[in-house]
């Protein structure tokens, strides 16, 4: 984990931290405390007929804790055991903390995502637990509850887990998280490197990035990799109210398809920024968050 001083304040990545480090970070000291813990060794089953290394947790934290006192039920995914990658375990842990705030009724749900998708070892499995998460996620939200994702992690938010995210009221992210459908690396399989070349780090980022994330407006908020930002972000965003009324769906879709109207044809997220008026769109990736949040004041989609 990464440390730097600045000033009388200690920045910690958020990048490079845990799942338990996030949380313990994230959270009011001494408030969090975990739902099935590592001493309850709840592995997936899959795994060890499959001779493959299993992990005490499963890749995923769940509990609860206060954030600013207030009172919310948190998963972390950890991006250290294949990927994030949900199984039948890791799914269900995360379902059961949804359902549970359907009891509970806290504050808001932080979902700390770190995840390529399904697990391809636990296939069909795995596919049901992400159907199961998306169900819970919108279960909760209909009963007035926020759902909040935090995607700032190594391994971005693909697949199953980039439609929850999407699903859920709102995402902060680093310009260092990555939202998406299909991977980088599942992208250049499919289509070809000529389509998609998953070794363009720069390619990567400005497609999947926070920065374009946030200009499309797929990303509420665009922070620091600080885990103390997303904190202050977290708690600015537990204040909101999920809609899932029929004018609000409308209302998005008729967002999405002006907005393939407006970009269908560009190539490249370059000709976006360019025709969202963005002065320079090629000077973007290089710009601090600060200068990038001023720079692109008014300009998104």
């Amino acid at each position: 984990m990464s440390q730097a001083t600045i000033g009388n304040t200690t920045s910690r990545s958020y990048y490079e931290d845990s799942a338990r480090g996030r949380l313990l970070g994230l959270l009011d000291p001494g408030s969090f405390v975990e739902i099935l813990p590592p001493a309850e060794r709840v592995v997936s089953p899959h795994l060890r007929q499959l001779g493959t290394p299993a992990a005490f947790d499963d890749g995923i934290v769940v509990g609860s804790g206060r954030l600013e006192g207030r009172r919310v039920l948190v998963a972390a995914q950890e991006g250290g055991f294949m990927g994030g990658a949900v199984g039948e375990v890791h799914g269900a842990k995360l379902t059961g903390l949804l359902e549970r705030a359907l009891d509970e009724r806290p504050d808001g749900v932080l979902l700390l995502a770190e995840s390529g998708g399904v697990r391809l070892h636990e296939a069909n499995a795995g596919l049901i637990a992400v159907s199961e998460v998306m169900r819970a996620v919108l279960a909760v939200r209909a009963a007035g509850i926020p759902v909040i994702v935090l995607d700032g992690g190594t391994f971005g938010c693909f697949g199953g887990m980039g439609i929850v995210a999407r699903l859920c009221d709102a995402v902060a992210m680093s310009e260092e998280g990555r939202l998406g459908l299909s991977g980088p690396e599942v992208i250049e399989t499919t289509m070809g490197v000529e389509e998609f070349d998953s070794r363009d780090r720069a390619l990567v980022w400005r497609t999947v990035g926070g920065k374009h994330r946030y200009l499309l407006g797929e990303a509420a908020t665009l922070v620091e990799d600080d885990v103390a930002t997303f904190r202050a972000a977290a708690l600015a965003l537990l204040d909101l109210t999920p809609d899932l009324s029929l004018a609000a769906l409308e209302a998005e879709h008729a967002a999405l398809g002006g907005r393939l109207e407006r970009f269908g044809d560009c190539r490249d997220a370059l000709d976006i920024w360019a025709r969202l008026g963005v002065e320079e769109p090629e000077r973007l990736p290089i710009l601090d968050t600060a200068e990038f949040l001023d720079t692109v004041r008014d300009r998104r989609a």
